[in-house]
């Protein structure tokens, strides 16, 4: 053997034993816990360490053997023998996600709230909450009459929600997911929201694709799809593309998804009865009515409460002052909760700006919301500066009108 070869298989020979000796050293912490690997050492790690070496050729070569290959096998053979000896004594290995498995199943979790007792404290909707309850009631008998083995009447779980926006549909339908779930009706009990840009591609095709990972996701559970009429327009391919890739999917996964479609009422009427594949697997239409003025109030009210501001009495009576300006100005499309939230962040953000220059800020300052936090102050401020017309100016338009120079007099 030429010097070449030597070095080549002494290279070769100190990869495998720093391999061996990485496994060897891990062996005993892999299977039984990092503690192991302090204190004494095993047997078996002695008997590596007192074996005497022999030099040959520049080479190091463990006793027991002068090819080094056959040495490296032995020593392999002996690992796989300890390895299993551990597994038939049902030790089994203590690796790092077991750890992080045990510290994350130790730590307590909250319990979810019972889906019921949540739309129970949905502010309003009493309506709504009937009509859901009834619903659940229904589906959950006809479930546990089939599971008896009595015949039972075909439901369609599939629904309609109709209404303007802010009344609620997403939050009831995440509800609606989570009994279905609870009932045996679904398996995993999400929700998978989306709209016609979630659905529709830009080439002919690509809708289908994009349509079935949606479905995917929402396998097991709802797929929600606001504002569903988009789907159907004129001419339109790719929606009707979309609208049929949907009713497939309710037809082979009918025991496992359910689909709610959303929109406002007129629309909504219009896109069902323009398919009579939709019409007959949607059949069930819930309405959801525009919140009053006191319920309105109650959702500023809990903005309020979840994020620590205190609203003052008399202010309390101006946001109500404001909130019925602004639903009477709406025209009937007055987006409802999604309103109430937008005034909340408006007089939050004023109320910043009131007390951002204050030098000896306490907490009650942070959470107090005054009269003054109603109205944009920095508008204001802004129309104060604008220049206000000279009275040399008005003197001369008056003049020019005399005199038959100004331009709306000649007319």
């Amino acid at each position: 053997m030429d010097k070449r070869e030597r070095e080549k298989l002494e290279d070769v020979l100190n990869k495998i034993q720093n391999t061996q000796s990485g496994m060897l050293g891990g062996l005993y912490g892999d299977f039984f816990g990092s503690g192991s690997n302090t204190g004494s050492k095993s047997s078996f790690d002695s008997r590596l360490d007192s074996s005497p070496v022999k030099t040959q050729g520049g080479m190091n070569i463990s006793s027991g053997t002068e090819d080094p290959l056959a040495d490296a096998k032995n020593a392999l053979n002996e690992f796989n023998t300890k390895v299993n000896e551990a597994s038939a004594n049902g030790v089994a290995p203590a690796t790092k996600t077991d750890n992080a498995s045990s510290e994350d199943s130790s730590v307590p979790k909250e319990p979810e709230e019972d889906p019921m007792e949540t739309l129970d404290k949905l502010i309003g909707l009493d309506t709504i909450k009937a009509d859901v309850k009834e619903l659940t009631n229904f589906v959950k008998i006809q479930k546990t009459r089939k599971d008896a083995g009595l015949k039972s009447v075909p439901v369609s779980l599939h629904l309609v929600f109709t209404g303007n926006p802010g009344t609620g549909k997403t939050t009831v339908a995440r509800i609606i997911s989570k009994l279905y779930k609870n009932i045996g009706v679904l398996s995993k009990g999400q929700l998978v929201e989306t709209d016609r840009s979630g659905l529709v591609a830009g080439y002919v095709g690509q809708t289908a694709i994009k349509t079935q990972e949606l479905i995917k996701k929402a396998m097991g559970g709802v797929l929600f799809i606001d504002e569903a009429y988009a789907l159907s327009q004129k001419d339109d391919a790719f929606g009707q593309e979309a609208i049929d890739t949907i009713l497939k999917a309710m037809e082979d996964h009918r025991d496992d998804l359910v689909v709610i479609v959303a929109g406002y009422t007129e629309p909504m009427e219009k896109f069902i009865n323009s398919n009579p594949g939709l019409k007959s697997r949607f059949n069930k239409y819930i309405e959801f009515p525009d919140y009053t003025i006191d319920e309105l109030m109650d959702i500023f009210d809990m903005n309020c409460k979840k994020y620590d501001y205190v609203i003052e009495d008399d202010t309390k009576q101006h946001v109500k002052e404001l909130i019925t300006q602004r639903k009477l100005a709406s025209n009937g499309n007055f987006a409802n909760a999604r309103e109430i939230r937008n005034l909340f962040e408006e007089i939050i953000t004023n109320q910043a700006s009131r007390i951002a220059g204050i030098e000896d800020l306490k907490p009650e300052d942070m959470m107090k919301i005054t009269n003054d936090d109603l109205f944009d102050k920095t508008v204001d401020a802004d129309k104060k500066d604008e220049p206000a017309p000279s009275k040399s100016d008005d003197v001369d338009d008056d003049i020019d009108e005399k005199n038959g120079n100004n331009e709306n007099s000649s007319k």
